[in-house]
């Protein structure tokens, strides 16, 4: 299961670079959160972790012991994929005048 998928968005994080494989059951998640959504079994810790790179579509390992800032972009697409994550907010906002309208079209 992607996290991702057309019907099914990711609601925690919003610009997610792409999806990790979970140890455990060997799904897709964008984050540990969908996993735990998802699943009824926690999450399973692991030091080699294998990504798919949304921009290229290829999958990837990476050695999390032996991590360097070089490794927080994609070896297929150099996609930067470790990027501040955005999480979703309510906002609530009074609507104004549209400002396409101005008084030459009163």
């Amino acid at each position: 299961m992607w996290c991702t998928e057309a019907s099914v968005t990711s609601k925690h994080i919003l610009n997610a670079q792409v999806s990790i494989r979970a140890p455990c059951c060997k799904q897709w998640y964008d984050c540990a959160e969908c996993h735990a959504e998802a699943q009824t079994h926690p999450l399973a810790k692991t030091t080699e972790m294998a990504f798919i790179c949304k921009k290229c579509k290829k999958a990837f390992r990476k050695d999390m012991t032996a991590y360097e800032e070089s490794d927080e972009y994609c070896p297929h697409c150099d996609n930067h994929y470790v990027v501040e994550a955005k999480t979703p907010q309510a906002v609530l906002g009074v609507e104004g005048e549209d400002a396409r309208v101005d008084n030459r079209c009163v």
